[in-house]
């Protein structure tokens, strides 16, 4: 996206976001917090493995992921929010070195997962997790973690329980793990639109969508002090700019996402 296009995107967004006040009343926001978990099972009942692509570009963008030949023993990696498998079975199928966890608050999800033909005991472990109050040390050892990936799922999370989901993970990583994180970023063109509709902000930044599930935006401040808060330390935080064409709608779609890695000490 070139610099001239996307200084005025972010000026459409802030004056679209400035008239953005109103917000769902009380009793629908509580109701949309507390059924987060009920609503991504039903979005999985409905979409079931047609809705998302697998995610072939995550190596690209972070080398952590990569297969290293002469690899001394395996990488463990989490994946939080793993959906249907996305992530999990294209990583796996690129990386013979890697062991990995899944976890989904979503049990229609984790059983789809399982399910897969790809899905081989020795390689990875599904399981199901709210990570807003349960323990991932209760499925993961603790301190035995290289990776933890957060890819567009941090966002799904009611602000007021990020805290407890990033101590979570804190837990289960060992010294120098990282976690490789991406997500919504303030001024996405989805964030946009949600500010054009006047029962769909719940608070700042925090939006709910269509069928109930949540959409969180993050900016680079916000993430930064809430990872740091929990004792990571900040490698990399920056946004990713794309451009993405709405074949539909025959119309390019700024699109804005908050990428970063974060280390346990």
């Amino acid at each position: 996206m070139d610099q001239d296009r996307l200084d005025k995107h972010i000026e459409r967004a802030k004056e679209a976001l400035s008239n953005d006040k109103k917000e769902v009343p009380p009793f629908w926001v509580s109701k949309y917090k507390k059924e987060a978990a009920k609503n991504w099972d039903i979005f999985y009942k409905r979409n079931t493995t047609k809705f998302f692509k697998d995610r072939h570009w995550t190596e690209r963008e972070f080398k952590e992921l990569a297969f290293v030949q002469d690899q001394q023993g395996p990488t463990h990696c989490l994946e939080i929010g793993c959906g249907v498998g996305n992530f999990l079975f294209p990583v796996l199928a690129d990386n013979p070195n890697m062991f990995m966890y899944a976890c989904d608050f979503s049990k229609r999800a984790v059983e789809m997962v399982q399910g897969n033909p790809q899905y081989a005991e020795g390689r990875c472990k599904a399981f199901v997790c709210d990570l807003t109050q349960d323990l991932l040390t209760d499925n993961v050892p603790e301190n035995s973690l290289d990776l933890v990936s957060a890819i567009f799922v941090l966002s799904a999370i009611p602000p007021e329980k990020l805290a407890f989901a990033i101590q979570n993970i804190f837990k289960v990583l060992k010294s120098g793990g990282h976690v490789l994180f991406r997500d919504y970023g303030i001024y996405d063109e989805a964030q946009i639109k949600f500010s054009a509709q006047s029962d769909k902000r719940l608070q700042e930044n925090l939006y709910v969508r269509q069928d109930g599930t949540l959409s969180y935006f993050f900016s680079l401040e916000d993430l930064q002090s809430r990872f740091e808060a929990e004792g990571f330390q900040t490698i990399s935080n920056e946004f990713v700019y794309r451009e993405t064409k709405n074949r539909k709608m025959e119309m390019q779609v700024d699109r804005i996402f908050a990428q970063a890695k974060f280390v346990k000490p």
